[in-house]
């Protein structure tokens, strides 16, 4: 082979994004049609071996890092640009996915994209972030959100199901400002599925384009309150990527942020004193939670657990009917279903559609909306239509 077939790939940073990926040399081997020596001896500091370019273009894509990453002199520096507020067991959450990281960057040039459009169009800034601090009480921050946000029993009874009402909340949170992002694969490769165990949910604040993320790998019951919780971040302020133990009260969350936020989400979804009111004494607990499940939309595990913080159920009683309450969770809601329902989430709606209309209008190229969409510049032209429901005209 001439030197000049040869992609002269970094040794150390070939190693470096095969790691990061948990790739062994064998299954880097196996998916280029090669021998795991072969791949070794790429990685080998000592070594003057070299893929050629078109193999260079196949690691980039098995191992998913631009192709441009390997010719690097060293690693590059990943890290979160936001506070990282997970915990497991307890200890703060090292080394975050690529999968993560990726979906990560991806949100945030969307959000980039978003907030300097809307600063181009001398738009006024999202009131309500950073409206509220730490020292502020949660119910004086639940209250103001669902004012905003309008979730009422108005609302509720509109929405007929705990279903209807996440689809309800999520528009409503779009139409306040709130770009809302929904996806269980890294920016719409289905190959790359997010894992729920790494983390649920994430909010990046900023004036123009406040931002979360929901992960849709984890179940439906649950994506309401996570919701609920990531605009909590966003009133007072505080981005943070959280992954929230929903069998511990909010007291019990270590990370004094997620407390926080996880008392502001309970009252936001179920207004501790309307609550009060409307749970019977004279009923069974499972009685009421069924009852009160329908009232407010949300899962039993919500109200049991609203139940527990507020004293009316003993722990005992509690540890019994969550391990019976899990039923709730059959199957993480995963990405299937239509298409352009999909896309929309992932992408959200009102990112969608500024995209879309400033591209019809010449001030975005297709390729570049498809870019930042992670879709075919054909499909461009199709979303928009399907946005404006005109069909694929």
């Amino acid at each position: 082979m001439s030197r000049a077939t040869e992609a002269l790939v970094t040794h150390q940073v070939l190693r470096w994004a095969r790691q990061r990926r948990n790739i062994s040399e064998a299954d880097v081997a196996k998916r280029l049609g090669t021998s795991p020596d072969k791949v070794r001896s790429w990685e080998a500091e000592s070594g003057d071996a070299h893929p050629t370019f078109r193999q260079a273009q196949n690691i980039a894509g098995v191992l998913n890092v631009p192709l441009g990453y390997l010719f690097l002199s060293e690693p590059p520096s990943l890290t979160i640009e936001l506070p990282d507020l997970r915990t497991v067991s307890g200890a703060p959450v090292q080394n975050p996915s690529p999968d993560f990281l990726d979906q990560l960057f991806d949100v945030l040039r969307k959000q980039e994209w978003f907030s300097e459009f809307r600063e181009s169009q001398e738009a006024e800034p999202v009131a309500f972030i950073g409206r509220y601090s730490l020292d502020t009480p949660p119910g004086v921050i639940a209250e103001d959100i669902r004012n905003v946000i309008g979730i009422d029993g108005e609302m509720r009874r509109r929405a007929g199901s705990w279903e209807a009402f996440l689809t309800a909340f999520v528009r409503r949170a779009e139409a306040a400002g709130v770009l809302v992002f929904r996806s269980g694969v890294v920016s719409g490769n289905t190959h790359r599925p997010l894992s729920v165990e790494e983390f649920r949910g994430f909010a990046l604040s900023d004036e123009f384009a406040p931002a979360i993320f929901i992960n849709s790998k984890d179940y439906k019951v649950a994506q309401t309150f996570t919701i609920a919780h990531e605009l909590a971040h966003l009133w007072i302020g505080q981005s943070g990527v959280s992954n929230l133990n929903y069998a511990l009260l909010p007291d019990q969350q270590v990370n004094h942020i997620e407390r926080f936020c996880d008392k502001i989400a309970a009252e936001v979804l179920v207004p501790e004193s309307d609550f009060l009111n409307r749970w019977d004494t004279s009923t069974e607990t499972h009685d009421n939670v069924q009852a009160l499940s329908r009232h407010y939309r949300v899962s039993r595990f919500v109200i049991l657990r609203r139940a527990f913080e507020t004293e009316l159920v003993a722990q005992s009683e509690f540890d019994a009917l969550y391990n019976n309450y899990r039923d709730d969770y059959h199957e993480p809601s995963g990405d299937g279903g239509d298409f352009y329902n999909l896309f929309f989430a992932r992408n959200s709606t009102s990112l969608s559609f500024a995209l879309l209309s400033a591209t019809a209008e010449g001030q975005v190229s297709r390729l570049d909306a498809a870019r930042l969409l992670n879709v075919r510049v054909q499909t461009v032209e199709k979303a928009r239509a399907e946005l404006l429901g005109k069909g694929n005209e």
